[in-house]
């Protein structure tokens, strides 16, 4: 098996950050809702109050995966966790363990820092993903809904 590295995104990482998110798109036959340019993205990674991060994972020095994450907070714990917002495996790489490393690495760092909980969400019909998930002890809060508000009633919402 082909070795690969992980190390977290730097600003001259942007191009594949973007490639990677849009592949991320296609696959989830979402790719009509990435619009995110290389500004935005270079804001909210590396900008002044950084409000992501982002890692990549490398097989013989060629960017293959990214995972992009962020820090959450528990009032239950008072303490806070990290939300992984994004995986995403180019298909010939996929088996290698890499997703299972970025999610070890991600959380040795809640540990790391004192934090409570690694959570994320997965679309019910990613059954690999699903498997992948449980073999890590990762467990569906069957019980919760994820909620959004986007767009125009967003603006509504904010009274705009």
């Amino acid at each position: 098996m082909t070795p690969f590295t992980l190390r977290d995104a730097t600003p001259s990482d942007l191009p594949t950050v973007i490639r990677l998110v849009r592949a991320l798109a296609e696959y989830e036959k979402l790719a009509h809702e990435a619009n995110g340019t290389a500004s935005d993205f270079h804001e909210a990674l590396f900008g002044e109050t950084p409000r992501a991060g982002a890692m990549i994972a490398e097989v013989a020095g060629a960017p293959v995966a990214l995972c992009v994450w962020y820090r959450t907070f528990s009032t239950f714990t008072a303490r806070h966790g990290i939300w992984v917002e994004d995986v995403f495996v180019e298909p010939d790489f996929r088996g290698r363990g890499i997703a299972k490393a970025m999610f070890r690495t991600l959380a040795r760092r809640v540990l790391d820092e004192g934090g409570a909980r690694l959570e994320w969400s997965v679309l019910d019909w990613n059954a690999p993903a699903i498997a992948a998930y449980r073999a890590m002890g990762a467990r569906a809060l069957d019980s919760w809904t994820m909620q959004r508000v986007d767009g125009a009633a967003l603006a509504t919402l904010a009274g705009d």
